[in-house]
């Protein structure tokens, strides 16, 4: 098995493309990716005030407003057609409007009339700016009611204000880097995995040389080993990868990192022994591709991490539980984030053990099977 890896090593230092694709490109994603996502979050988006009421409510959201470091006023104005034409070009995100009267019809129990609105297209940016606007102007309302007209009206009253707390868990920072960045890389390295390994076992059914690669190994010591080297580049950037972001970002691992490190170790795997399957029962780089594009360019999509399973059709479910990256993105969820214990993470660990078998027994018969056929050829 290790002339196999030696082997295939040999082959990589000699095609430099290939070299690349193994060295360059991961370097590339994570480099860019790092750099993307290392503020953490959007913060002082740009929305708008529609303040038509000039009233010491107004005043008081306005302030509430200027100290949410997610949203920065941008402009204030009693004119709707400017904060119009200013959505339209996308120059602020959202408006609170504050109608003539508010404070008044507010003060005798009435419906103060007071809307927000936000751009919903940019779903990461509308979801921001509509819970800090909305937060900001509850806050505001509350203190208004309690220390501002009350307290003007019953000085000599202790009125108590109901107070609800809100926490984010595991993420209360709402950062980016820490929700997207560490099912990305992943995503897109095992992409990278799974058409170096195509590529390289497509090769050898090219140029005929499948007796050179097993030799005097066994079809599974060969298979293993070809795999095997091509894992263990991935696992190494996916592990350098890791420690940029816990020991110099500071996103600590609150679970087993072993158990993550496993999980990254099968994940690969799998995808290796997947595209063994396909480029040997294909015999066809262009068809495994094109199943390397749909079945692992979907993962992300499909693992239940940007868009939720809940109430999903019958076939995206379906899809979602055929993916090795679907107990992966649980299982590093559970020790990363969540801190979940060891016991938990066993099954969606036993799952990439699973496919690491299944596909490692497929690909080894197909090849078996090649094997006999150039045989008989000859």
């Amino acid at each position: 098995m290790w002339a196999g890896m030696l082997r295939e090593l040999r082959y990589l230092i000699q095609h430099k493309w290939d070299l690349c694709l193994v060295t360059l490109a991961p370097l590339f994603v994570i480099v860019l990716f790092a750099c993307m996502f290392y503020e953490g979050k959007a913060e002082h988006l740009p929305i708008a005030i529609i303040d038509q009421d000039h009233s010491e409510l107004s005043h008081k959201i306005e302030e509430y407003l200027s100290h949410n470091s997610a949203i920065s006023i941008h402009t204030i104005t009693d004119d709707p057609n400017e904060v119009e034409r200013l959505i339209n070009q996308t120059q602020v995100w959202g408006y609170v409007h504050i109608p003539n009267g508010a404070e008044q019809r507010l003060v005798q129990a009435q419906d103060a009339q007071i809307s927000i609105a936000f751009n919903q297209s940019y779903f990461s940016i509308g979801n921001t700016i509509s819970s800090a606007m909305l937060m900001s102007s509850v806050e505001a309302i509350s203190d208004f009611s309690k220390n501002t007209y009350l307290a003007n009206k019953i000085p000599y009253v202790e009125f108590p204000t109901a107070n609800v707390k809100i926490s984010p868990l595991f993420n209360p920072n709402l950062s980016y880097e820490l929700y997207l960045e560490p099912f990305l890389i992943p995503a897109i390295l095992h992409l990278l995995l799974c058409c170096c390994v195509a590529f390289s076992v497509g090769q050898e059914l090219k140029y005929k040389t499948t007796h050179q690669w097993v030799n005097q190994q066994s079809v599974f010591s060969a298979l293993l080993a070809k795999n095997l080297v091509y894992v263990l580049i991935f696992c190494f950037w996916t592990w350098l990868w890791m420690f940029w972001l816990v020991e110099i970002r500071g996103w600590f691992v609150a679970g087993n990192l072993w158990m993550i490190l496993l999980g990254q170790f099968l994940l690969y795997s799998a995808y290796a022994f997947i595209s063994s399957t396909v480029v040997l029962a294909t015999q066809n780089l262009s068809k495994t591709f094109g199943f390397i594009a749909v079945y692992g360019g979907s993962s992300l999509s499909f693992a239940g991490v940007t868009l939720p399973l809940n109430n999903a059709p019958i076939f995206t479910k379906f899809w979602a539980n055929i993916i090795p990256y679907t107990p992966y993105a649980k299982l590093q969820t559970e020790q990363w984030v969540v801190g979940s214990p060891i016991m938990i993470s066993m099954i969606p660990l036993a799952i990439l053990v699973a496919y690491c078998i299944f596909y490692y027994f497929i690909a080894s018969v197909l090849l078996k099977k090649n094997l006999k056929g150039a045989e008989h050829g000859a």
